[in-house]
């Protein structure tokens, strides 16, 4: 089944801009600006920004909630309802602590392992059935950093995280058609051995 939302967590205003927990925006920032005629618009009914466009043939809508990161599912649920887009037709981009910087990963289902916005949207979908595109963050302890979970997120990454960090969503970039168009196995392989 092919993927006909995808939704970059983040928060809005540009005191969040720069931070961690935004690297869903950031990624779909950059599938917005390298595909023609995708610009993300403020869209009232959903709270959020919101682009029409077409991947691999396949048309997708773009969404970045406008409400902040706990309340992400507000924006999710209405566009999915309004469109009669299913939950395994949803792929949410999110920051992840797990992960180290500069690492992407693909999965379907599961928890949420404690991001609030992943825990508004299941409940908002009543499913954790979705898909979803982990962006490695790392976590305070394993970067040997003293700094809280919460206060974490919600920082710059240092610069050579950052770098990682954009070139992990470089690399999900190129695998945004096969995702688009379905084709999961063959979009994990090559994300996963990139």
């Amino acid at each position: 089944m092919p993927i006909r939302l995808i939704v970059g967590l983040g928060n809005p205003g540009p005191e969040y801009e720069q931070t961690r927990h935004n690297a869903g925006f950031w990624l779909v920032d950059n599938l917005a600006n390298s595909l023609p005629g995708a610009r993300l618009q403020r869209e009232t009914r959903f709270n959020a920004l919101v682009a029409k466009t077409s991947i691999a043939g396949q048309e997708v809508w773009l969404l970045e909630p406008q409400t902040y990161m706990n309340r992400s599912g507000q924006s999710v649920g209405a566009l999915a309802r309004f469109y009669k887009i299913a939950p395994e037709e949803v792929l949410v981009v999110h920051d992840e602590l797990d992960l180290m910087p500069g690492v992407a990963r693909l999965k379907r289902g599961g928890s949420a392992g404690g991001h609030n916005g992943l825990k508004d949207i299941t409940a908002a979908l009543g499913t954790q059935d979705y898909w979803r595109l982990r962006l490695g963050i790392g976590h305070p302890r394993s970067l040997s950093l003293q700094q809280q979970v919460a206060d974490f997120v919600l920082h710059r990454p240092r610069r050579e995280d950052q770098e990682l960090i954009e070139q992990a969503i470089d690399k999900s970039l190129l695998v945004m058609p096969q995702i688009c168009e379905g084709k999961f196995e063959a979009a994990t392989m090559k994300l996963h051995t990139a």
